[in-house]
């Protein structure tokens, strides 16, 4: 049975909790309302982004009261790894070697299962008791049981626009930064001050963020898989 959602959504920029002015966070919490992943349009045709996603939903009375992209694709906008949507398995997992971020393992998986929101190890994936009815595979993670990617070198000069998922207290904490970040800074955010166990990395060209509640909708560039929550169009 599928699993009703709602969300709780907080900026960091607005929260002293959260008050590092280079990351903004959305606290997904599962409770009322429901998490979606979406790639295309009935007949397949990818969205590509917020806006054609917002319209195709608001033909069924739905709108987005939250989206970011939500993890890496082809050219053709297909999957690089895993993609379930409401439980159907729309790609399969990715186990492969290759170059690249998405390849720099441990990689991993976030998902959503009865047991609520998680973030795995891509290989883990195989052994899950309960089954996933929303996941997205991506790469690498940023955290696995507290540890920083072994893979991160605190001194690199790669800083790019990144987003980001992690969770806590069954709750998924979306993460995207305001300015160029490193892999280790975003790793350490998860870890030191939202106090995330487990973290993936979702993607960094095109990152991107919906937010109605906050004037916002993002424009980097196409998006593949998008992860969002939905409510009632008013």
């Amino acid at each position: 049975m599928r699993k009703i959602l709602s969300i709780l959504l907080l900026c960091a920029l607005g929260r002293a909790a959260h008050a590092e002015p280079r990351f903004t966070v959305v606290t997904v919490d599962p409770a009322r309302e429901q998490i979606a992943l979406f790639l295309g349009d009935e007949a397949g045709v990818p969205f590509q982004g917020f806006k054609k996603l917002a319209a195709w939903l608001a033909t069924r009375s739905q709108a987005m009261t939250f989206a970011m992209n939500g993890g890496m694709y082809h050219a053709d906008f297909s999957p690089v790894g895993l993609l379930v949507q409401n439980g159907k398995q729309l790609a399969p997992l990715n186990l492969a070697d290759g170059k690249g971020n998405f390849f720099l393992k441990p990689n991993g998986v976030f998902l959503l299962a009865a047991a609520g929101p998680m973030v795995i190890a891509a290989s883990e994936y195989p052994n899950l008791k309960d089954p996933a009815f929303l996941a997205t595979q991506s790469g690498p993670l940023l955290l696995r049981h507290g540890k920083i990617h072994p893979g991160f070198n605190p001194n690199s000069l790669s800083r790019h626009i990144r987003n980001g998922v992690g969770v806590l207290d069954g709750k998924a904490l979306f993460v995207i930064s305001e300015e160029p970040v490193t892999f280790h800074e975003m790793a350490t955010f998860f870890r030191d001050t939202l106090k995330c166990r487990d973290a993936l990395y979702l993607d960094g060209a095109v990152s991107a963020l919906h937010l109605p509640s906050q004037g916002r909708s993002d424009n980097r560039g196409v998006l593949g898989p998008i992860i969002a929550v939905l409510g009632k169009r008013e």
